[in-house]
Formats: C-alpha cells, sequence, structure tokens
C-alpha cells in the first residue's frame, strides 16, 4: 500500500479539517440561526429542527455515495483529491447563495447544497488518515481530529462570533475559507497517483443478477462488525450529545441565560477559546501517547463520559462559572476524542478495501449529529423546557461511552 510521509500529510490533516469543518459549524451553529431569526423569528425554533432533519438525509446519501466514489476512482491526483476540492468548490457557491437568501425555502436550498458538498469533502478527506505509516497512524489521527478538528470546531468560532452581526458576509467569507483550506491541503498532501491501481470491475452477468441480498453485504453482518457497530453508535450519541449544546449555543445564552449581544459574543470567543486551548493541547499529545502506551479504547471512552459531566455543569450552576467549568470538562474530553477516534475506527473497519466507505460512513458522527441533535433538542425544549437538554446530552454522553468501552478487539 502506498503511504505519504507524516512531514506532508500532518500538516495537511490539521488545515484540512479545519477548513470544512470551522465554517460549518460556525455558519450551523451561528449564521444560520441568525438568519433563521431575521427571516421568521416566531419560528426559529422549529425551522432550526427542520433545516436539521433536512440536512441529515442529505448528509447520510451524499456520504456514502462520496467514500464509495472515491474508492473507486483512478486519477493522477489519487482516489480523493479530485472529489474534495470538487465538494469545497461547491460548498463555497452554496454558501454564497445562502448569503443571498431573503425567503425560507431559498435558505433551505442553498443549505441542502451545502451539506451534499460537505460530504464529498468529508468522506474522502477522512480516508487520508489510511495513507500514513504504520507506526504514525496515531500521530495522524491526532493531526486530523485533535489539531484540525479542535480548530475547526473553537478557533473558527471565536472568530466566527465577530460576524454574529453581519451573518450573511460571515457565510461568504467562511465558504471561501473551506475552497481555499481544502486546495492548500491537498497541495501539501500531494495524493500519489494511483492509475495503476486495478479496479475490479463486476461483469455484464453479476450486474443482470444484483439482487437486495447483494445490496445487503453493504454492511456486514452484526457478527463480523460489531466492533465497528458499537464505535459507530457511540459516536452517534456522543455526536447528539454534544451538538445538542452547541447547535443550541447561541439560544442557550440568549434565551436560558438571558444575555444580550455583546455578553453572548464574548461569552462564546472564551467558551470557545478555552476549548480550544486543551483541542491543541491533546493534538500534540494524544496522538503519540496512545502510540506508545497503547491505549485507544479507554481514553476515547472516557472522553465522552467528560463531556457528559461538563454539561450538567450549565444546568445546575446557571451562570458564568458553569459555562466556564463546561468549558473546560467539554474541552478536554472533546481534545482527546478528536485526537483518537478516528483511529479508534480504522482499528475496527470490518473490510480493509473499502477503508473509504467506512471511514466516510463513521464520519457521519460528524454530520449527521448536528443534524440529529437540534431536532431531538426542539422536541425536549418544546415539551418539557429550555433545562432538558442539559440532561438529554449528559445522558447521551454517558452511553456513548459505556459503547465504546464495549469493543473487545481494542483490548484498551
Amino acid at each position: 500500500m502506498k503511504t505519504i510521509p507524516l512531514k506532508r500529510l500532518v500538516p495537511g490533516l490539521i488545515i484540512g479539517p479545519a477548513s470544512w469543518l470551522g465554517p460549518y459549524i460556525v455558519t450551523s451553529s451561528l449564521f444560520l440561526p441568525a438568519l433563521i431569526q431575521h427571516l421568521d423569528a416566531e419560528n426559529k425554533i422549529t425551522l432550526l429542527a427542520l433545516f436539521s432533519s433536512v440536512g441529515m438525509i442529505a448528509a447520510a446519501i451524499s456520504n456514502m455515495v462520496a467514500g464509495f466514489l472515491s474508492d473507486r476512482t483512478r486519477s493522477r491526483f489519487g482516489k480523493r483529491t479530485p472529489w474534495l476540492v470538487s465538494g469545497a468548490f461547491v460548498f463555497m457557491l452554496a454558501m454564497i447563495f445562502a448569503s443571498m437568501s431573503t425567503t425560507i425555502p431559498l435558505l433551505m436550498a442553498s443549505w441542502m447544497l451545502g451539506q451534499i458538498a460537505l460530504n464529498f469533502i468529508v468522506a474522502p478527506m477522512i480516508a487520508w488518515l489510511d495513507l500514513a505509516p504504520e507506526n504514525g497512524k496515531g500521530t495522524a489521527s491526532s493531526a486530523y481530529g485533535g489539531l484540525g478538528m479542535a480548530l475547526g470546531n473553537n478557533g473558527f468560532t471565536i472568530v466566527g462570533a465577530i460576524f454574529l452581526s453581519q451573518f450573511r458576509l460571515g457565510f461568504i467569507l467562511f465558504g471561501i475559507v473551506t475552497f481555499l483550506g481544502a486546495l492548500i491541503a491537498a497541495v501539501i498532501v500531494r495524493e500519489p497517483s494511483n492509475l495503476d491501481e486495478p479496479l475490479d470491475k463486476p461483469s455484464s452477468t453479476t450486474k443482470a443478477k444484483f439482487s437486495i441480498k447483494d445490496l445487503s453485504t453493504i454492511f456486514p453482518k452484526w457478527v463480523e462488525g460489531r466492533d465497528y457497530y458499537l464505535a459507530l453508535i457511540g459516536k452517534l450519541f456522543q455526536g447528539v450529545g454534544n451538538f445538542a449544546i452547541t447547535g443550541y449555543l447561541l439560544y442557550i445564552m440568549t434565551d436560558f441565560l438571558h444575555k444580550d449581544t455583546s455578553s453572548t459574543q464574548q461569552t462564546i470567543q472564551l467558551i470557545n477559546t478555552i476549548m480550544l486551548v486543551f483541542g491543541i493541547a491533546m493534538g500534540f499529545i494524544a496522538g503519540p501517547i496512545s502510540d506508545r502506551l497503547k491505549l485507544l479504547k479507554l481514553p476515547v471512552g472516557l472522553s465522552t463520559i467528560l463531556l457528559g459531566i461538563g454539561v450538567l455543569s450549565i444546568f445546575f450552576l446557571q451562570n458564568d462559572i458553569g459555562l466556564m467549568i463546561y468549558a473546560f470538562m467539554a474541552g478536554l474530553g472533546m481534545g482527546i476524542w478528536n485526537s483518537l477516534d478516528n483511529l479508534l475506527n480504522l482499528k475496527v473497519i470490518p473490510d480493509k478495501n473499502r477503508v473509504g466507505f467506512f471511514l466516510g460512513f463513521y464520519n457521519l458522527g460528524n454530520t449527521v449529529t448536528q443534524a440529529i441533535a437540534p431536532v431531538i433538542a426542539a422536541f425536549m425544549i418544546s415539551t418539557i423546557g429550555f433545562s432538558s437538554i442539559f440532561m438529554m446530552s449528559f445522558a447521551f454522553s454517558i452511553i456513548g461511552g459505556i459503547l465504546i468501552l464495549s469493543i473487545k478487539s481494542v483490548s484498551r
């Protein structure tokens, strides 16, 4: 198997995910809610859940398609690069269209296009991890998740909060950042040509006899893929627990804690600064420590439990101290999680010939959960009240950790 030296792969795995995740987090958690509120303030909670539901469907389908297509691509630029660069370009256009939307249907159409394009970046890019040398996969995973995703999750939000009152301009600027970042990452990584790689083409007879039974082989049975499914379900629970809070962070500040716009902006920046520091710190040390001590399952499982504990501080204290405790606990937990969870999934993939597909599908935990969480949260808010989302987030995070710790093929 071809490999790429870490001196090229690591910078690409930092810039690449930061460039797609950062703009997505900022647009989905700040600019989209702000624009929806501007267009239809009365129905903002329901509309945000609707956008999330539609986005979830688009993300799920496009992620699987992107992973499948990139696995089967042969080009002078490799399997993944053509798709992720093209996806970044379309995402940029979608964000520009969103910035010009004057009605909810136009905004919905732009957002749908952006969701589809986003997953044509995500699924191929995460498969770059498989190009790392065997003794450096932990470092590569840490670069992607610990550094790249920390910058995306928190670093961009610090900057994004500045544009909270200019959200239309924010859509445009962050869309451009995604395209330029993906392009720079691709140039740095320089994925090798795979034109010489054989591609098994099904015969006409095979095509004619294709059946539902054949379709069922896309995913292995539980007994064969148990650990992969546990990792996937654990990631989904962790993701919902995380994004139920971050997806509604703007409304938590304004509607639950009753902060004004200036205070909201400052608090969001402070929270994300704390989480960014922890994310970068874990990005530097979690992967190398995992490689050296052969620890993987335990830190990943415990990290999501830390997140759940941090969420409770907001609920019980309902002040800035509670928010800071949440930032510290969630920052440490997410820093460890982002550094190592992709490596854990790489270890439990049931079919090594379809790395792009399985890694891409697993990475739906970063996109689909951002869609599912607001839907569940909106239901909880409307039926029980705003405080219920904190209990929900805690429960989902704990369940996610338990599922990860139940994996058998990775000992510790």
